[in-house]
């Protein structure tokens, strides 16, 4: 027994000291991640760039690590070589940004601009690899750029935390000379933006778009192919936009189109050149096919890169598109002001228990994520079709709360989505019913939705 006690204490002044050495390895790590992180500086606006450095050979350690595909005769030494003095500037490190950054980084691009205004938060880390939990607050820009140094410290990274606009645009692409591509955002303001900057300044344009199950990708602007305006010389209504936060996206989905935007920048970079400049790559994920569809030739009547374009320098886009330069979830304002009431007022009428009907016109989808409890759900989409069921469903739950209600009085109706957009259009649809199916009913609608409810109200409510 003694021998055994001997022992254990042995082996607990051992642990002990294994323990003290791993927390000062940890506090060593930490210093030199701090001291790593510290050595990249983040630009909020964009200064002058001198040139990349030109190498005239590979080194043993650049044959080392690109040794694979240095062996393709379609790369070769010469592709390497090409790839090393290449600048290309990535317009946002989300979804897409994050794998093209880190695809580009691996295959010895010479300098990457990682440009985005947002932070990290945790509803991006499921797609946007180049993050973890612990980047959470900080410039998506930087996180990118630090991520992508561990990665290859000899990739020179520079991040840029701010929004690109009219007033910079030209200034910072003209600084990421031939062969340059961009990737674009998935807002349509920037989308115009980054594609009149490009055409201005003689770029490629390399644009990858991912929504819900389906990606795609075109390489506009590229040896006498198309721009974005040839194919699109008018922006879309805003309310026809959808967007990750909106629509829902599989991670993997920009991942491979991230992939595939970071595969036709290093054929361009490389020499071997992109067969994507006159048509559309089409990724489905469902059915894990791709298609391509050829797409009209550069217009001559096009505004920005037609024979006698109208427009010769950057515009408001914002103005132009009827839209906010933003991919975060949009707000629309299609009622009047009282058509609409606040969470707090919707509240106080719970709490009065006032009869009324709460439509929540969500998808069931979101329905199964999270609801108010004493809701009806009836979807937008079935509300927009009249479907018969849906409306006698909605016509029921009127008629059983108008026994609470003294004389010919109808309960009102609220309603109710994730932030407060499509129970706008809600409330549209409901007021064309009135005097007919829905014979005479006040209908409002919930200012900022569900979220709002949970920021507002019920803190414990989830976020989505």
């Amino acid at each position: 027994r003694a021998a055994m006690a001997q022992d254990m204490c042995s082996l607990k002044a051992q642990l002990e000291e294994k323990e003290k050495e791993i927390a000062a390895l940890r506090s060593k790590l930490a210093q030199l991640e701090k001291s790593h992180t510290s050595a990249l500086e983040l630009h909020d606006q964009v200064t002058p760039l001198t040139p990349v450095k030109t190498k005239l050979s590979l080194s043993n350690e650049d044959i080392m690590r690109y040794s694979r595909q240095l062996l393709l005769p379609e790369l070769g030494v010469q592709g390497q070589l090409n790839l090393s003095k290449t600048s290309v500037l990535i317009v946002g490190c989300g979804g897409l940004g994050c794998p093209l950054a880190q695809y580009l980084a691996a295959a010895g691009i010479g300098r990457l601009g990682l440009l985005d205004y947002d932070e990290v938060e945790l509803s991006n880390l499921h797609r946007q690899v180049l993050h973890g939990e612990e980047n959470q607050g900080q410039a998506k820009a930087l996180s990118a750029a630090c991520a992508v140094r561990r990665l290859n410290s000899t990739v020179e990274c520079i991040p840029y935390h701010l929004q690109l606009s009219s007033e910079n645009a030209l200034q910072l692409i003209q600084q990421y000379p031939q062969p340059t591509s961009v990737t674009q955002t998935n807002n349509v303001p920037t989308r115009y933006l980054v594609n009149d900057a490009c055409v201005l300044s003689g770029k490629p344009l390399v644009s990858a778009s991912a929504l819900r199950m389906e990606g795609q990708l075109v390489v506009y602007n590229y040896h006498g192919g198309p721009c974005y305006r040839c194919l699109y010389p008018t922006p879309p209504p805003p309310e026809t936009v959808i967007n990750c936060s909106d629509g829902g996206v599989l991670g993997v989905v920009p991942g491979i189109m991230g992939c595939f935007q970071a595969l036709e920048i290093l054929k361009i970079a490389s020499g071997q050149g992109s067969s994507c400049g006159q048509q559309l790559v089409i990724f489905d994920a469902q059915s894990a096919r791709f298609r391509s569809i050829k797409l009209r030739s550069k217009q001559a009547g096009c505004a920005v890169c037609g024979e006698n374009p109208s427009v010769t320098k950057l515009v408001d886009y914002e103005s132009f598109c009827g839209s906010t330069a933003t991919d975060k979830c949009r707000k629309l304002n299609l009622l009047s002001r009282d058509q609409r009431i606040t969470v707090q007022d919707y509240k106080a009428i719970i709490d009065n228990a006032e009869p009324h009907v709460l439509l929540d016109v969500r998808p069931l989808v979101e329905v199964d994520i999270c609801h108010l409890p004493f809701s009806l759900n009836i979807p937008l989409s079935s509300l927009e079709e009249r479907k018969l069921e849906h409306v006698r469903l909605l016509q029921d739950r009127i008629s059983q709360l108008k026994e609470q209600l003294a004389g010919d009085c109808r309960p009102p109706v609220y309603v109710i989505c994730k932030l407060g957009n499509d129970s706008q259009k809600a409330v549209q649809v409901l007021e064309k019913m009135s005097g007919s199916e829905m014979d005479s009913i006040t209908v409002k609608d919930i200012c900022g939705g569900l979220m709002a409810w949970a920021k507002r109200i019920d803190p414990t409510f989830p976020q989505y």
